[in-house]
């Protein structure tokens, strides 16, 4: 740009679809005459993945996209503005927009983790450099800024989440949240809006709602907004939260802030600010603090991803270890399809596969399934999740399990916690496996959620209905199940699995010799660790 004519800023949005705490938009505003808010449907983005040739967005992603970019339009629109929408490689089309104005000081955005992230704010630089155009970044995807963080440098972040949370929480402060303008100024002259496209641009399908879904919710800031404001000052459920996270039906067990929290639609900080505000105003407990508690396990993973780079894709994982992964296809298929003969894992997948939703509860044990029973490549699950899922896995902390507060399809928490899952990331301990049954049991202990997903076998009462095989012809044909015809014998079955089956209740206080199964720690230690770190009398304020 030359002259001292009008300044237009382009505020490329990402993963950042929201008004309120948004640093790009709230520079531009006190930057520039003119501000484009842009959105680029990147058709890279709807490729293929890298290893195993999934679709890299799924029906469920793509509609809650759509309905954000939608959501974020409307909104800008009551502020004075307008979101631009464009399909193109956004490096092209923020040099088609210089050229085309003339007018264009500088170009804003929110920076992030990941190498195909990274390589578009590269191309962007290049772009600029070339037109003489600023390039103005920020960080605002996690709750603990980056340049706030104890660790003199990114490769000094610890490997073990503990000793990242402590130190975090002891020396680091979350920055607040940035206040927005009542409007914003207005599109330079010239500047179409653009069409949003529909899922059929994409060679995708609008997908119905399944009636069983535990996401009925749409995407946007709107939506986000409301839900938070449902979940804390509506309903109260925060202050339970702790208690219900492990649910598998219906709604209301956890926050369910995740698909939000990834576009960007909701701010990581607000939900902080507003958790410190209900805690100040009604309660604080080991629930209100278990949110902040996984917030902090989103900004880990984010803040790994910067750590190892391109490590996190590769197969030797952060470990650098060296595993005898399968590839079997017909055994991914049976997983992917939820008839693997394991009814939790199932109906876990069949969850997956017609609402783009699983619970984390039900993701941990997938996961397990897949690389600890199966043997199979972790990469295989890691690209499935980024094809269907609306949400990610979370992992377990030394001796403290997190649930509940997950994410939509986020890069560096998918294959973070995959990585993590199949022994090759961030778990301090080895060989961490899921027992099925026993999870199974234990939060479906009556198998109404097995029943929910896999209705083929709904007839089978109680908790039996998690080991088939263990069954008598007598009892499984009065419930019309011909195992290997109307559902699948198990593709595999694990040692310790017979501990848990009725048939040979001695054995379930008996366990043989060895290590343990991390499962099996006893219901009424489950929390022992949680309540070491986070007992009732710790300071919340």
């Amino acid at each position: 740009m030359s002259g001292a004519g009008p300044r237009t800023v382009i505020c490329l949005l990402r993963h950042d679809l929201r008004f309120h705490d948004n640093e790009v938009l709230h520079w531009a505003q006190n930057n520039a005459d003119y501000i484009i808010p842009l959105y680029c449907f990147d058709p890279r983005q709807y490729l293929r993945t890298y290893y195993y040739g999934f679709p890299k967005t799924g029906p469920h992603r793509l509609k809650f996209l759509l309905e954000s970019v939608k959501d974020l339009r409307q909104t800008l629109k009551k502020k004075g503005s307008n979101l631009v929408v464009r399909k193109g490689n956004p490096e092209d089309v923020v040099h088609d927009l210089i050229t085309q104005l003339g007018t264009v000081a500088a170009v804003a955005f929110h920076e992030e983790a990941t190498k195909e992230e990274l390589d578009v704010e590269k191309a962007l630089q290049r772009v600029c450099a070339q037109h003489g155009v600023k390039i103005q970044t920020f960080w605002a995807s996690t709750l603990y800024h980056r340049d706030d963080l104890p660790f003199s440098h990114i490769s000094r972040l610890p490997d073990v989440y503990t000793q990242f949370r402590k130190a975090v929480e002891a020396q680091a402060k979350v920055r607040p949240t940035v206040q927005m303008a009542d409007q914003l100024k207005p599109l330079a002259p010239g500047v179409e809006d653009g069409c949003i496209p529909a899922p059929e641009e994409f060679g995708q399908k609008d997908p119905l709602t399944d009636p069983r879904t535990a996401f009925p919710c749409s995407g946007g800031e709107t939506q986000a907004l409301m839900r938070l404001q449902h979940y804390f000052w509506d309903t109260n459920l925060v202050a339970s939260y702790k208690e219900t996270r492990n649910g598998l039906i219906g709604i209301d067990y956890s926050t369910k802030f995740a698909p939000w929290l990834a576009l960007g639609c909701i701010s990581p900080r607000y939900i902080y600010e507003q958790i410190r505000k209900y805690e100040k105003e009604r309660t604080a407990n080991q629930s209100t603090y278990w949110v902040i508690f996984e917030l902090l396990w989103r900004d880990y993973f984010r803040f790994v991803a910067l750590k190892y780079g391109t490590r996190i894709f590769l197969l030797k994982g952060l470990q650098d270890k060296e595993v005898p992964w399968k590839k079997d296809p017909k055994l991914l298929d049976a997983w992917k399809e939820g008839r693997t003969g394991v009814p939790f894992v199932d109906a876990n997948m069949r969850e997956l596969a017609a609402t783009g939703f699983m619970s984390n509860r039900g993701r941990q044990n997938v996961a397990s399934f897949l690389t600890k029973d199966l043997g199979l490549d972790w990469r295989m699950g890691a690209e499935w999740f980024e094809y269907l899922l609306s949400r990610k896995l979370r992992c377990r902390e030394d001796e403290l399990l997190t649930q509940g507060l997950t994410v939509d399809y986020d890069v560096c928490s998918n294959y973070g916690n995959w990585l993590y899952s199949a022994g090759i990331g961030n778990d301090p301990r080895e060989n961490r496996k899921f027992n099925m049954i026993k999870q199974g049991l234990d939060y479906d202990s009556n198998g109404d959620y097995v029943r929910l997903w896999v209705p083929e076998i709904q007839c089978v009462k109680g908790g039996e209905i998690h080991t088939l095989w263990a069954l008598s012809n007598a009892a499984l044909s009065e419930a019309g199940i011909a195992l290997g015809e109307t559902y699948p014998l198990p593709v595999v079955l694990a040692r310790e699995w017979s501990r848990h089956i009725k048939q040979r209740p001695n054995k379930r206080d008996h366990p043989p010799r060895g290590r343990k199964d991390p499962s099996d720690t006893p219901r009424q230690h489950k929390d022992r660790g949680v309540d070491f770190y986070f007992s009732r009398n710790k300071d919340l304020s």
